[in-house]
């Protein structure tokens, strides 16, 4: 049975998610707080499973409650957030802080969209439960020195013409895929990743990778030629396709049915490459919930691609590449901190 301890200052939303959490056999509500200071002593007397937290509260908000639990007593988190372009920065903050997951706050007057939300919820709280919470092993300066002195070794080498290297993850995804390409150098071959993520967050997302990266990183757009030293993120609720004309590839953005209950998916992106440039292809799957990409991904296999994916020792969540690893569809499988060295040798000119 999973133990949930809901933290939120809002009578109604706590009520709301009392309610359809209840619902639910293997799960149930140990407890409630209405400030973070509340959820401490909880947490020590209830030892909940997994905490949904408000990202706003009274006494103490949820992201300095965040940063002292991790520190402290590292425990699976999803919070709660509203999905606004002001919200974003403080959401993408705590998933890098070590939540685990993010919802937007129900909305108790639309009444129709509360089946959804319940399923969606459970599912994440599923997730979240049996995901991997990880401490800090290298102090972040360390860590720094030492990327700094691989990336070194890399910055002058040359490349094969032609090469992409695809991406595609879920839950964990943010924090995983930032730990990829921030290693890479600023003439890598061009990356186009599939990252499930609301609409209003991909924004966001991008920027703020961008400023981590050597490599340029754009939230993809209609039309945008595919060029070197750049990243293409797919934004949230179109789907992303690679179109090829002539030597030149190109996004091409759609607003076409969900796929494994996603848009964007990744398997639509995988299919996109498939057959036309899977020679040329390395293609990932990281940390995520579901199965999507592992379909696209045997396909890309099939038809020549190098495909790859994080290991469940690594992995936040080991859906996605398990599924993927289950199919026959990946060549190796490897730890999060040594995919980039992969994607670096298997895009080196030889």
């Amino acid at each position: 049975m999973i133990k949930v301890l809901i933290v939120d200052d809002s009578k109604l939303i706590r009520a709301l998610l009392l309610q359809m959490i209840s619902t639910a056999p293997d799960m149930t509500v140990v407890g409630e707080a209405e400030d973070p200071l509340e959820a401490r002593d909880k947490i020590k007397s209830l030892a909940p499973d997994v905490i949904t937290l408000d990202i706003e509260m009274p006494k103490m908000n949820g992201i300095t409650f965040l940063r002292n639990l991790m520190r402290l007593r590292p425990m699976p988190v999803v919070m709660l957030s509203t999905l606004t372009a002001e919200g974003a920065p403080i959401t993408l903050e705590a998933l890098a802080i070590g939540a685990v997951d993010f919802l937007e706050k129900p909305k108790a007057n639309v009444a129709s969209e509360l089946p959804r939300y319940r399923e969606l919820l459970l599912e994440k709280l599923r997730a979240a439960a049996g995901a991997k919470i990880y401490r800090p092993k290298v102090k972040p300066k360390e860590a720094e020195q030492r990327t700094s002195a691989i990336q070194k070794n890399w910055d002058n080498l040359s490349f094969k013409t032609n090469h992409l290297v695809a991406i595609g993850a879920s839950t964990g995804g943010t924090e995983a895929i930032k730990e990829v390409i921030t290693k890479l150098p600023a003439n890598f071959p061009p990356i186009v990743i599939t990252q499930h993520i609301p609409p209003v967050f991909s924004t966001t997302y991008a920027e703020r990778l961008n400023r981590a990266s050597k490599m340029m990183v754009y939230e993809a757009s209609d039309g945008q030629k595919i060029v070197n030293g750049s990243v293409y993120i797919a934004p949230g609720d179109r789907h992303l396709k690679i179109v090829k004309k002539g030597s030149l590839k190109y996004c091409q953005l759609t607003d076409s049915e969900p796929v494994n209950r996603h848009r964007p998916a990744v398997d639509v992106m995988f299919g996109s490459i498939y057959p036309a440039m899977a020679k040329q292809t390395t293609a990932v799957l990281l940390t995520g919930m579901g199965a999507d990409g592992a379909k696209g991904m045997l396909n890309l296999r099939k038809a020549g691609s190098y495909t790859i994916t994080q290991n469940e020792a690594s992995c936040v969540v080991y859906g996605m590449p398990k599924a993927a690893v289950e199919a026959g569809a990946v060549e190796k499988e490897l730890a999060l901190d040594k995919i980039a060295q992969a994607l670096i040798q298997g895009a080196v000119k030889v």
